[in-house]
């Protein structure tokens, strides 16, 4: 059964290089430790490059079924629309440029929301399932557990396809994948697509601002 996809691009701006660019430079110096290997990745190149985007959209989630890295089976919609707010990406545990620096972005975000950082529901999920089983994305995940883990996912590749062709990342080969990051509020809400690499407090911006009215935001 062919799952039918929306995807309407509401607003899209691109973020300043200006204000962005050098604060991520130096944040991808600091956090240099999580790159040793991006030199020799096929994808280093593309990987490191940053042009930021942002763009709202409304995704439909295929009905399909995702395996957490504990082992539970769950549909994707029951990992993704718990309730809370969502920060989500696409990773693979074998990558070594684009992943470890998204996930090491998630990290930090987490250490920023500190106490907050419950009320959030962040999902990383493989784009290369036969490979990376429940065990191995146990083992990436705790790689940046430093303010605790969050979700990983694995599932089947033709799902894998199916979850990337939804959110519009599917790049045909899991070396093109971009980084990528999407928002969204609450269920029933836009998402807000990130496209590039973001520093961990650009991020929590981000999120704010995704979350938060900008009615509300003017009334603090």
């Amino acid at each position: 059964m062919k799952h039918v996809i929306h995807s309407e691009v509401s607003s899209h701006r691109k973020v300043s290089r200006l204000g962005q660019a050098l604060p991520l430079a130096i944040w991808l110096l600091a956090a240099g430790s999580v790159l040793p290997a991006a030199a020799h990745d096929n994808h280093a190149s593309h990987g490191l490059a940053n042009e930021q985007t942002h763009s709202e959209h409304a995704y439909t989630l295929p009905a399909l079924k995702v395996t957490r890295a504990d082992g539970q089976r769950i549909s994707l919609s029951e990992a993704i629309d718990d309730g809370r707010p969502v920060v989500l990406n696409f990773i693979y545990t074998s990558c070594n440029a684009v992943c470890p620096v998204t996930s090491q972005v998630f990290s930090e975000l987490r250490e920023l929301l500190g106490a907050e950082r419950d009320k959030v529901n962040m999902v990383s999920i493989s784009i290369d399932p036969e490979q990376d089983t429940p065990r191995l994305l146990t083992e990436y995940a705790k790689r940046f557990g430093s303010a605790g883990v969050w979700a990983h996912y694995t599932s089947s590749s033709a799902a894998a396809v199916e979850i990337q062709r939804a959110f519009g990342a599917w790049r045909g080969d899991k070396m093109n994948h971009q980084p990528i990051t999407y928002l969204r509020a609450a269920p029933g809400k836009p998402w807000v697509r990130l496209d590039g690499f973001f520093g961990p407090a650009a991020l929590l911006a981000e999120y704010q601002k995704t979350v938060q009215p900008r009615s509300a935001r003017a009334a603090l």
